[in-house]
């Protein structure tokens, strides 16, 4: 099989690779309940629980594309429900920043996504990461890290 071939065969088995940033108090029992009450849905993420989305840092996400992941989600409590007061209001002003960053920087904003689950929102979750998955196997397999950590810095 040629080149192109083998191109066209990885991608129809493109199973992309998410890794999810979520809340110990809130996105992550949503998961939890998602998955101990059966709802069906893509086993494609992985996930990172941190005490709180406002402690993500841009490096952390990142590390994640850097690490083979083909899209990130960062997922915390409902405004006003914050179990720290005020870090998911943290962490969506640093998303917006982001955001910015990641489109200047020439990577797809399709593979980052944002959002509000709460411990009681396990379909949303399984929602939320079908539709997540699905337009990652939209965008195709992420490659474009390498390239941009190859890019020469000038001062």
């Amino acid at each position: 099989m040629n080149r192109r071939g083998r191109r066209a065969a990885e991608a129809d088995d493109f199973e992309p690779r998410l890794v999810a940033f979520v809340c110990n108090w809130c996105t992550y029992a949503g998961a939890d309940l998602a998955g101990t009450t059966r709802l069906p849905h893509a086993s494609n993420v992985r996930i990172i629980r941190v005490p709180c989305t406002g402690r993500v840092s841009p490096e952390m996400l990142l590390k994640a594309f850097e690490q083979g992941a083909d899209g990130v989600l960062i997922s915390g409590c409902h405004p006003q429900d914050c179990h720290f007061a005020s870090g998911n209001l943290t962490a969506r002003r640093r998303w917006i920043v982001l955001r910015r960053l990641v489109e200047f920087v020439g990577i797809d904003p399709r593979r980052m996504q944002f959002a509000w689950v709460s411990a009681s929102e396990g379909r949303k979750w399984a929602t939320l990461v079908d539709e997540v998955v699905a337009r990652l196997r939209q965008a195709g397999p992420f490659t474009e890290y390498h390239r941009l950590n190859r890019m020469p810095v000038s001062l």
